[in-house]
């Protein structure tokens, strides 16, 4: 009777979560380094720090391993994550900056431009599509399965 364990489908289930559980900390983590090495260790004088601390309560992440990436801000010089901005078009010339944090640039970019293609876009040079923009605000993608698509969809609504 070879499946029928009980405690065996609740070990995959449970194995399945967790992992996904220890991906989104990971994210949360490298955020809320990089939000302090950035800024202030002191979450009321760093708005950045401020709100990746509360996208990890969000997600239910402990205490402890908030305050250890906190902690990881000072102690690892080692990995650096760095935020880079790329500008480019998309179907129809539509101006696209695509803000990412990374510890490798040229993986990154390789990515980027893989996904700009797909799309019917190109990758622009520095200051191409920007000097069309003014922040007004974020948009958050969690957890996306299929990045182009979503870019996609998004293009097609514009029309």
């Amino acid at each position: 009777m070879a499946g029928h364990s009980h405690w065996a489908g609740i070990k995959h289930k449970k194995g399945k979560a967790d992992k996904q559980r220890s991906k989104i900390f990971s994210k949360l983590s490298k955020e809320i380094t990089v939000a302090a090495k950035l800024g202030d260790k002191d979450p009321a004088m760093n708005p950045r720090l401020r709100s990746a601390i509360q996208a990890a309560r969000s997600a239910n992440m402990p205490k402890d391993n908030i305050e250890r990436a906190i902690d990881k801000s000072s102690v690892n010089t080692a990995s650096n994550f760095e935020n880079l901005r790329y500008e480019g078009f998309g179907p129809d010339k539509v101006a696209v900056i695509v803000e990412t944090l990374t510890d490798n640039k040229n993986r990154t970019a390789s990515n980027i431009r893989t996904i700009f293609q797909k799309a019917g876009g190109s990758l622009g040079t520095q200051g191409s599509a920007s000097h069309n923009f003014n922040q007004m605000g974020v948009i958050k993608i969690v957890a996306p399965k299929d990045l182009h698509l979503i870019i996609l969809i998004r293009w097609e609504s514009l029309k």
